[in-house]
């Protein structure tokens, strides 16, 4: 079990909240630790924009508190009456994230001896807003998320093991219970490479330069992430329908094995040239071949005309063409995409693959 980055800043900050919580002399600084728990967040970005919508939870909490004690009182039916208002009005502000902590101020405030009521109900506030800076604090200064580094090296795992099961099943060399195995892990992956993706997309940047850098990133990242996915459709429909291209002409079999072995090795070439381990534009002129369209088309047409009236299978055959032909196609974007980012940035990409965490 690895201990991740946000497991460690979740720590720091309900360390750092108690301290502070401590120093100001609050009566009650665990609820500075309370606050930090919900505070932190996986962004810089986000853990702002959690400031800002916890300010707002955190005011409608305290003031629904305080007008309930102080016209009904506090008694644990009336607690919980309030408890629902103040749940629905986070509803309608679509404040959903921050309804636990609203709940937390509202209990809070209201379980205040009637006595000494506003000026308790303001330091139990007070305290609770400690912790949600203290979080903002930890995020910003401990730690800082590489969602880049991240996302290229999710991207690229998941891309070679889509290689890998694609080029053996070309071959038909592979065990047919351990692929429907990987291609369900392969889902997942995917997925994850979206969230990665939104995480990445989330940070700022606070220089011109490195916007404009960045803003060609994404585009070339999303075209990673699409062109994975297509390969993955792919290898799904080479799964699915393996024993319809088990019975096409040899010929045929031979023509869509040489064709995916030349799209994935032009994949994995671009995953590489992106980082600078290949040449940009590559020194082999060979490595610009991608698919041969015409000609793997021409031979699906040829078998269709042959074969119309014996082959009740032929849709499917048209089904794994086509997958074939919108992956390459997706390659083939991928690749412009990265020669027109090195016509802008030269040498400027750095993965670092060392201890991340996937």
């Amino acid at each position: 079990m690895k201990l991740g980055a946000r497991i460690l800043k979740t720590g720091i900050a309900i360390v750092l909240s108690l301290y502070l919580g401590q120093l100001l002399h609050s009566p009650s600084p665990v609820f500075a630790g309370i606050s930090a728990i919900f505070a932190i967040q996986p962004t810089i970005y986000r853990s702002y924009l959690t400031i800002i919508e916890q300010i707002q939870g955190n005011i409608i909490g305290a003031l629904f508190a305080v007008i309930f004690v102080l016209t009904i009182g506090n008694h644990f039916v009336v607690i919980g009456l309030a408890a629902v208002i103040v749940i629905t009005i986070n509803l309608k502000l679509k404040l959903e994230n921050n309804i636990g902590l609203s709940l937390v101020t509202l209990i809070s405030i209201m379980e205040t001896p009637a006595g000494s009521f506003i000026p308790f109900a303001g330091i139990r506030f007070s305290t609770i807003m400690i912790g949600v800076f203290s979080a903002f604090i930890v995020n910003l200064v401990f730690m800082p998320p590489k969602y880049e580094t991240k996302l290229y090296l999710r991207i690229t795992i998941t891309t070679e093991e889509i290689i890998r099961w694609i080029r053996l099943s070309t071959r038909h060399d592979f065990d047919h219970h351990q692929l429907k195995t990987d291609i369900e892990k392969l889902k997942d992956s995917s997925i994850k490479m979206g969230q990665l993706y939104v995480l990445y997309k989330e940070e700022r940047s606070y220089f011109k330069k490195n916007k404009l850098e960045k803003s060609r990133k994404l585009v070339v990242y999303r075209q990673m992430t699409l062109a994975a996915r297509k390969g993955l459709d792919t290898l799904k429909r080479l799964h699915r329908f393996e024993n319809e291209l088990l019975i096409l002409p040899v010929d045929f079999q031979h023509s869509i094995r040489e064709q995916l072995d030349r799209l994935i090795y032009h994949h994995e070439q671009l995953m590489l040239r992106f980082i600078g381990k290949v040449p940009n534009p590559p020194a082999n002129t060979e490595a610009n071949v991608c698919l041969n369209k015409k000609e793997i088309f021409n031979l699906f047409l040829h078998h269709q005309q042959e074969n119309i009236d014996q082959n009740p299978h032929l849709y499917h055959t048209m089904q794994i063409i086509a997958s074939i032909i919108d992956y390459g196609e997706q390659i083939e974007h991928l690749d412009t995409l990265i020669n027109s980012f090195h016509s802008f940035h030269q040498n400027e990409i750095s993965i670092d693959d060392e201890n991340q965490e996937l």
